[in-house]
């Protein structure tokens, strides 16, 4: 008779459980929906009110000084990484002759 008693009293405590959860995440589905719902409205009668801004070829403007130091700059980390090259390649040769000697 325990048994009987053990497992239903389990099944009303988990169902109660569920049914508690199920109920939980239905209100806050609901409240998700009307908060987007509102939001929704507020964008869209926002976007009505509010001009829209020009484009970004019109609001970015060029600074030549700014383009010409940019460029000498890539220039400069492009050179740096070739020297890097080169010395790698130059360590490799190095290691080859010591390794197997003579010329690789």
């Amino acid at each position: 008779m325990s048994f009987a008693a053990g497992s239903l009293a389990g099944a009303l405590v988990m169902g109660g459980i569920y049914h508690g959860f199920s109920n939980l995440m239905q209100t806050r589905t609901a409240q998700h929906r009307a908060d987007i719902h509102t939001l929704s409205e507020r964008l869209v009668s926002a976007s009505t009110t509010i001009p829209s801004p020009p484009p970004a070829s019109t609001r970015i403007t060029y600074h030549p000084l700014t383009s010409l130091i940019q460029s000498k700059w890539n220039n400069e980390v492009a050179g740096l990484f070739g020297t890097v090259c080169q010395w790698e390649q130059r360590a490799v040769e190095l290691g080859k002759k010591v390794l197997y000697g003579g010329d690789s």
